[in-house]
């Protein structure tokens, strides 16, 4: 097939990649503008414009898609069919119709289950069990399209949101290729979306982080591995941020430990240390203070006094 790729993040790469092995004529790679980063501020390309690069295809960068002259130029290419993977920008109906095959999305879930931006962190963070990958055919709405495809991952019960990205990365690849090749054949029977069984899967942001200590410890944890990488789980701690990478819950009531003071450190030992919260208790194992880089949470109490009854998180007002 002739195709139009759109997608910006590492996550889309894995799928470009997959087509062009598969044999299919990628004709154009449509992604996000490059941004500034680092204290440099110099331009970076996004991970799929550098795979696209790689492969010699060509790379449109609109700021708007739906810009009548964007419109114009893909309609140049005479593609069969668009696949589109986290591009980040919503798509008129002059495109989703476009081509023969019209547009067919990849999504990090099991549909109708998390619609929206962030489906594999809220699948962890929710502690799911199951997760998956969905390829549908876009419609108009934010993944409400007919379904083609799915295919199951099961989650690690230490499951992050980095792993689980990669995972689904991986299956959605060869999920977009089965796709690809039946459409072709003639084989798919479309299915509809029922309605949402969950939230939308809202847009990450830092302060989604910062830990609520009188939430219960299971969540806490999922929260912790959730955020893992980005935009990470935070603490306050004598003033400063502390990030929590890894920790262990246990359920247990501890209300006759802490009382009414979530957040209250309990016990130090030689390679964690343990905090209440609104029900049971976690143990932190590692962690990451301002100007330091991640470490085991036994490296961090042999250079700072922590002590049994100190408190982390702010004083709520």
């Amino acid at each position: 097939m002739r195709i139009i790729f759109m997608g910006t993040p590492d996550f889309s790469v894995g799928t470009l990649e997959a087509l062009v092995e598969a044999g299919h004529e990628v004709v154009l790679a449509v992604t996000q503008p490059d941004k500034p980063k680092g204290r440099g501020k110099e331009m970076q390309f996004t991970p799929v414009k550098e795979a696209a690069l790689r492969h010699g295809i060509p790379v449109f960068q609109p700021k708007r898609i739906r810009e009548p002259e964007c419109v114009e130029k893909l309609r140049e290419y005479h593609a069969d069919i668009m696949v589109v993977i986290a591009f980040g920008q919503i798509l008129p109906k002059e495109i989703l119709t476009m081509t023969p095959y019209g547009c067919v999305n990849v999504h990090a879930s099991l549909l109708p289950k998390y619609r929206g931006a962030a489906p594999i962190q809220w699948a962890v963070i929710n502690g799911e069990a199951i997760s998956g990958v969905t390829t549908m055919q876009m419609d108009e709405g934010l993944d409400t399209g007919d379904m083609l495809f799915k295919t199951e991952v099961v989650l690690d019960p230490k499951e992050t949101g980095g792993s689980l990205h990669d995972k689904l990365a991986e299956a959605g690849a060869v999920l977009c290729v089965k796709t690809l090749k039946a459409l072709e054949a003639g084989t798919v029977t479309p299915e509809k979306q029922g309605e949402s069984p969950t939230a939308y899967a809202r847009m990450l942001d830092k302060k989604l982080g910062e830990i609520d200590w009188s939430q219960d410890a299971a969540s806490i944890e999922r929260l912790i591995r959730g955020l893992t990488p980005w935009p990470s789980a935070y603490t306050d701690w004598n003033g400063k941020t502390m990030k929590i990478w890894e920790a262990q819950a246990d359920t247990e009531e501890m209300q006759d430990v802490c009382g009414d003071r979530p957040g209250t450190i309990t016990a130090v030992g030689k390679d964690s240390f343990t905090v209440c919260t609104g029900k049971g208790s976690l143990t932190v194992k590692a962690l990451q203070i301002p100007g330091k880089k991640r470490m085991d949470a036994g490296a961090f109490l042999r250079g700072y006094q922590v002590c049994a009854g100190d408190k982390l998180g702010k004083e709520k007002r």
